[in-house]
């Protein structure tokens, strides 16, 4: 006698490209730091700051929005950088940009208060993870070995490839 057991079929888990995983790790990031920066103008004091024409220290001026701009700017083309430029310079675009958003990041917290820990702490922590997660993701990249052109100058090298 056979018993029947109705088992789920295992799902199937086919491997992510590492193009996907960098732009979602980059629109993840994207996400935190823009709600990050949102969620600070709920801190006392800062609008009040926005009003009389300051940002942390510096004075608000062209200058100081344009390189704002280029901050939120370059995370931001990342996610698109990641899905179109070629392997080789995708991976060390990622590399690059990834090493120095990290002081960017970790900028974010000079200056505060303790009673602020919990935000910067959590918010700066999911940001540098993000961050390894994609330096993670662009230094291991996988590598495919280079294909030998067919032909009787290489049928050599060919075969002692083979041994």
């Amino acid at each position: 006698m056979t018993i029947r057991t109705n088992t789920p079929n295992a799902l199937v888990d086919p491997p992510i490209p590492v193009r996907a995983k960098l732009a979602a790790a980059w629109t993840s990031f994207m996400f935190l730091y823009i709600y990050v920066d949102y969620y600070h103008l709920y801190k006392p004091g800062t609008i009040d700051d926005l009003l009389a024409g300051v940002v942390f220290e510096f004075d608000i001026s062209p200058a100081l929005m344009t390189a704002f701009l280029a901050l939120i700017a370059i995370p931001a083309l990342m996610v698109l950088l990641s899905m179109a430029l070629p392997a080789r310079v995708n991976r060390a675009t990622n590399l690059v940009v990834a090493s120095l958003y990290i002081p960017v990041t970790v900028f974010n917290a000079v200056g505060e208060t303790w009673d602020w820990a919990a935000f910067y702490g959590l918010s700066i922590g999911l940001e540098l993870l993000l961050l390894a997660f994609i330096l993670r993701s662009a230094w291991t990249w996988p590598r495919t070995p280079a294909v030998i052109p067919a032909g009787a100058e290489t049928a050599d090298l060919r075969q002692d490839l083979r041994q």
